[in-house]
């Protein structure tokens, strides 16, 4: 139990001296697009998680750069171009419209479609069944069930 304990107590330090990325910045516009572009960017690594959150070596590095491209004056479109071209579409937690993410865009659209049209051919084709069960009653079979029905209404 003791050593559950110490291990427990040496993560927790470790956490504590972890190091925090402070940046200076020419003015508050410049800060205000870095937070921006880091609580959008996807840390490549830590796969759900933006930059700004991640504690991974990349993400740091990944900081830097973007605070280095904010502060030489690049635009958005740039750093976010930049980024797509190093690491790919993954890095947006919205990915652009193109050919290979319109399935990302018009999936859940076309599979509630789907799922929609299904359910009315199954009603459909539920209701003929019942229709056809219904009228496969002939003459005779009619008059005998409505004498029956008659003789136990009379009882």
């Amino acid at each position: 139990m003791r050593s559950i304990i110490v291990v427990f107590m040496l993560f927790l330090s470790l956490a504590a001296n972890a190091t925090i990325d402070t940046y200076e910045f020419k003015d508050d516009a410049n800060r205000e697009r870095f937070q921006q572009l880091t609580n959008e960017l996807r840390c490549p690594k830590c796969q759900n998680q933006n930059l700004a959150g991640s504690n991974s070596p990349i993400a740091s590095d990944l900081r830097r750069e973007i605070h280095r491209m904010v502060e030489e004056g690049k635009q958005n479109t740039e750093i976010t171009d930049y980024m797509v071209a190093r690491y790919g579409e993954f890095v947006l937690y919205r990915p652009r419209m193109s050919a290979s993410t319109w399935i990302l865009w018009y999936g859940p659209f076309v599979l509630v479609a789907v799922g929609f049209a299904v359910v009315l051919l199954i009603t459909r084709k539920r209701k003929r069944v019942n229709e056809k069960q219904e009228d496969s009653l002939n003459d005779k079979d009619k008059t005998r069930l409505a004498t029956l029905l008659d003789k136990g209404k009379a009882e």
